[in-house]
């Protein structure tokens, strides 16, 4: 493959909902590219983007592909990105790097969540797009009707470039709205003109008036001519559509069937013509030895630096950090340094991914997508520049995984195979978390979903040859008293020699502190226990918290007074009165009104209007309390409630299920409240049980 200058570069994430024909697409224009000699499927699992034999097994894409292609003197890097929201991560590190999109909508199945959600995306990163409506040889799909619902969400902004042409049935050629023609596919993806057919003029007209409006409005010059009657010159529409295309006021809407190869050969050309290379892309970051803004805008001729947007850490293939270089060139056996680490190293050599094969490059210009191979030290959203200009990117905005699990090695021993594993496959995904939970005693690891969660658990058994056991993880309940207590604690053992003798008299009461275990004090006159057995009560009291006596689970709020006990001279140690603590704290705290006490989350929901009825009905169910509905400048709504963290397990399946996978859900923790006094008797009954 040849380096590519800033200006011959286009860098495009190809989005849309899970199985919209997004892996196809790109299918088909790497095959008219001439990358391959033959089309693969998802059904063969032979395809360049779905490399991964978790991809290949499950018949979807799960992380994010790069492929290279050249045409018209130009490379286009195209990053393939999952569509289901388990995997919504890869497709935020996609945007990230890209600065255009194509939004692929199945003509069949029209608009879904993900068609939104995917606009939602290319909105916050203010990226010019375009879509593509794939299964147009399907015969029953109506290119019109999507046009219509694009156009309701989106308003005029829409603007079809291409209508199909079909005969008796069948998908045989297309009318470019632009060129105001039209053309019949022949043998080998070549066209010939042909008449526009009758039943397409008067939506050809409708959508080349609404195009020319949008072609007036870029000069005076251009509306001034448009209301003389005066025709444009298809060169003067190409040039006006690309600045509205880039400005985000026009949103093209081009059409094929990527299983036919038909479509794509114009899309490639539309996204030569109207996708806007880096140079014309304002990037910034910040020099951090001068603590000033250090403006890259993707200039090849100043200081280098690049980004790492995404990390692949494949056994089979290695590691390799993905990285959009921001400005300068980066050449083999560069010296760069990591501004986060700040550590210098040589970079090595230079390579661009072709899903999961290395094509080796001298250099690489600012602008361009590369990777660098097992870079030290170095993960997703890290810096790269050099030690005399250490420039930092701000990091991308990568969703926070809420749904977990707690997992246990299925065989012993295992352990730090796991760990190690897991940590692996966290540094190519910023949307796995593992988490220990010493409180419970729990292993957890938090993903997008429960399919996330399934494809890590494989991964890990695949690729590690690790087993993991996945289940309902334990709520962080506690325990505390809220009325007073007064009682003794004895150990007293005699077996020949020395025997054991410790006695403690205390008082439980609430210490009104739920953050802090317990409050220790003592009180002790005329030394009835001596000071230096004090410190034995105390540990005492201090194992007795971690596991409380109602439920197993840790204490808090307890304040725990010693006032008076005995000892003897002979038998009487530290251990003994440690016991003796233990035995008072036990029966003072079950004296003391003990109650389980459940995490409260903050939780907000973003949903469309439509669904709030269904949402709120059931947080009720969850013992949720809403507080609030604030509606969204993007026409959605979130609902903020109160709801018990036991209540949120399997929440994201279901919110997914209610809103057809268009709702989001975010919470964090808000505050330990009473547990009501059911949950209370089952979480007794399954500490009784050993459970």
């Amino acid at each position: 493959m040849n380096v590519y200058t800033t200006d011959k570069i286009r860098n495009v994430a190809i989005l849309g909902h899970g199985s919209c024909g997004k892996t196809t697409l790109v299918e088909a224009m790497a095959f008219l590219s001439g990358v391959t000699k033959r089309m693969g499927t998802i059904t063969d699992g032979n395809t360049l983007s779905d490399y991964d034999k978790e991809e290949i097994k499950r018949k979807f894409s799960i992380q994010t592909s790069l492929i290279p292609l050249e045409w018209d003197g130009c490379k286009i890097n195209i990053l393939d990105a999952p569509g289901y929201p388990g995997f919504v991560g890869e497709a935020e590190e996609a945007v990230s790097a890209a600065d255009a999109a194509i939004i692929v909508v199945s003509g069949k199945s029209g608009i879904e969540a993900g068609t939104k959600k995917a606009w939602k995306l290319c909105e916050k990163y203010k990226l010019p797009r375009m879509f593509y409506v794939s299964d147009m040889d399907i015969d029953d799909v109506s290119y019109r009707q999507v046009i219509d619902d694009l156009t309701e969400l989106y308003g005029k902004r829409i603007a079809p470039f291409n209508l199909p042409i079909r005969e008796e049935g069948k998908f045989v050629g297309y009318i470019s709205v632009v060129s105001n023609t039209a053309n019949r596919w022949g043998e080998g993806g070549k066209v010939s003109e042909c008449p526009v057919p009758d039943y397409s003029v008067e939506y050809l007209e409708n959508y080349r008036d609404t195009l020319m409006e949008s072609v007036a409005e870029t000069s005076e010059e251009f509306m001034d001519r448009y209301f003389a009657g005066e025709e444009f010159s298809e060169n003067e529409i190409r040039s006006a559509l690309r600045v509205n295309v880039f400005d985000g006021s026009v949103t093209p809407v081009t059409m094929g069937s990527s299983t036919l190869c038909q479509g794509a050969y114009t899309l490639l050309d539309d996204i030569i013509k109207y996708f806007p290379s880096p140079d014309m892309i304002e990037c910034a970051g910040l020099n951090v030895k001068t603590n000033e803004v250090f403006q890259a805008d993707h200039d090849f001729s100043i200081a280098k630096s690049a980004y790492v947007f995404k990390t692949i850490a494949d056994p089979f293939i290695g590691k390799y950090s993905l990285i959009k270089v921001k400005s300068g060139v980066f050449k083999t056996d560069d010296t760069i340094y990591n501004t986060r680490t700040e550590n210098e190293f040589k970079c090595g050599k230079i390579y661009t991914m072709m899903a999961n094969k290395q094509i080796e490059l001298p250099e690489i210009h600012a602008g361009d997508i590369g990777a660098l191979a097992k870079l030290p030290d170095t993960y997703t959203c890290d810096s790269l520049a050099t030690k005399a200009t250490p420039i930092v990117y701000g990091k991308s905005d990568i969703s926070v995984p809420y749904t977990y699990m707690k997992y246990d090695a299925v065989n012993k021993g295992d352990e730090d195979k796991i760990q190690s594993g897991l940590q692996k496959l966290a540094q190519e995904d910023p949307t796995m978390r593992i988490e220990m939970d010493s409180a419970n005693h729990q292993s957890l690891i938090y993903g997008m979903g429960d399919i996330h969660l399934d494809v890590i658990k494989s991964k890990l058994e695949d690729r590690y040859k690790v087993q993991i056991e996945l289940s309902r993880p334990k709520v962080a309940y506690k325990e505390t008293i809220r009325k007073n207590s007064d009682v003794e604690g004895k150990h007293k053992k005699q077996s020949g020699g020395h025997g054991q003798y410790g006695h403690v008299k205390m008082t439980f009461e609430p210490s009104g502190d739920l953050d802090t275990p317990y409050v220790f004090e003592q009180t002790v006159v005329g030394g009835s226990v001596p000071k230096n057995y004090f410190p034995a009560v105390e540990k005492g009291i201090q194992e007795s918290v971690e596991a409380g006596p109602l439920a197993g689970y840790p204490v808090v709020g307890v304040k725990a007074t010693l006032y008076d006990g005995s000892f003897h001279p002979v038998d009487s140690s530290e251990m003994a009165f440690k016991t003796a603590a233990h035995l008072a704290f036990k029966d003072g705290f079950m004296k003391a009104d003990p109650v389980l006490l459940e995490p409260i989350a903050s939780l907000k929901v973003a949903v469309e209007e439509k669904y709030t009825g269904d949402i709120m009905g059931d947080l009720n169910k969850r013992r949720g309390r809403v507080l609030g509905m604030n509606p969204q400048n993007d026409g959605s709504t979130v609902i903020e409630a109160e709801v018990p963290y036991g209540e949120l397990f399997g929440y994201v399946t279901d919110l997914r299920s209610m809103t057809g996978g268009s709702g989001d859900f975010s919470y964090e923790f808000c505050r330990y409240e009473q547990a009501p006094h059911d949950v209370q008797e089952e979480q007794v009954k399954k500490s009784a049980e050993g459970e």
